[in-house]
């Protein structure tokens, strides 16, 4: 599957509903989008801590009602670069809205699954602001729900129509994963039908501590392996999301390893990669 990362933050300006037609159109599988809260307790689509980073405005989603938000432009700040090499701002004269989740959940068809990103704390609030929206819209059975912050699969725990609709703690997954690297163990695998997601490859830091003191190295980590797949499915079937995936290198290396999904930035070139792929895949020559 190719899940449209913030409905395809290269493709449009991420997280609007302009981006959802065009991932829609573009043949993804999934859309992934982010949600904050804002003072009035509407939940909304946008990702930075800051207005200013995608918009004409500036400070935080939380502190701004639903109708502020509604007058300012989701594409201000997105580039294009034209033939030239020049920078273009296109969305600057064809403003587009921070949608809210609703609009968005509305702009999908209902068999295409969705995947909420939670952002902003504190967890409960906005876990309760979204169930609102979810039972509303009938909506829990199309949604998973993924945070990198532990506090929301624990605020998801008071709602029993997301017991299945939540990946695992972004803090399990990653320790599962350094286990089966380092140790060659295998911790806790999920129970069947947890959804888990990690980056296909990751910069990360190497630290060893020493009694004076300590080393760092960096690395760049390919933490989905053949030994961690296998470790995530101990139990039965567990779906599997492997985000940063943008090339077709990747992009075969992953369906090689039987991972199930690949965030991309940009499903425009994913479709094309995904279809122009030959099969059965050469997965012999995917391992070099």
């Amino acid at each position: 599957m190719i899940v449209a990362h913030r409905g395809g933050t290269a493709d449009y300006p991420e997280n609007t509903l302009i981006a959802i037609e065009g991932a829609l159109k573009n043949r993804a599988d999934a859309i992934w989008l982010t949600v904050q809260l804002t003072r009035d307790g509407v939940p909304v689509l946008y990702r930075p801590a800051d207005l200013s980073a995608n918009t004409d405005g500036k400070g935080a989603v939380a502190d701004v009602d639903f109708a502020a938000l509604e007058g300012l432009n989701a594409g201000w700040n997105f580039v294009q670069v034209d033939t030239h090499g020049a920078r273009q701002y296109p969305y600057r004269a064809e403003p587009v809205q921070i949608p809210s989740l609703v609009a968005a959940l509305r702009a999908i068809p209902p068999a295409v699954p969705v995947m909420l990103d939670m952002k902003a704390m504190p967890a409960e609030a906005q876990a309760a602001a979204v169930a609102r929206v979810l039972n509303e819209e009938n909506a829990w059975q199309r949604v998973l729900i993924y945070s990198t912050d532990a506090a929301y699969q624990k605020a998801f725990e008071a709602y029993p129509q997301a017991r299945t609709r939540v990946f695992e703690s972004r803090d399990a997954t990653r320790s599962r994963l350094a286990a089966v690297a380092l140790a060659q163990t295998c911790e806790s695998p999920p129970q069947p039908g947890t959804w888990s997601a990690f980056e296909f490859s990751r910069q990360m830091e190497l630290v060893e501590t020493f009694t004076l003191g300590e080393a760092r190295s960096a690395v760049t980590a390919k933490l989905w392996t053949p030994q961690a797949v296998k470790c995530f499915r101990a139990n039965g079937k567990t779906p599997i999301v492997a985000i940063g995936v943008n090339n077709a290198d990747d992009y075969r290396a992953a369906a090689c390893l039987g991972i199930d999904a690949v965030l991309a930035d940009s499903p425009r070139t994913m479709s094309a990669i995904k279809a122009a792929i030959e099969r059965p895949l050469d997965c012999a020559s995917a391992a070099r």
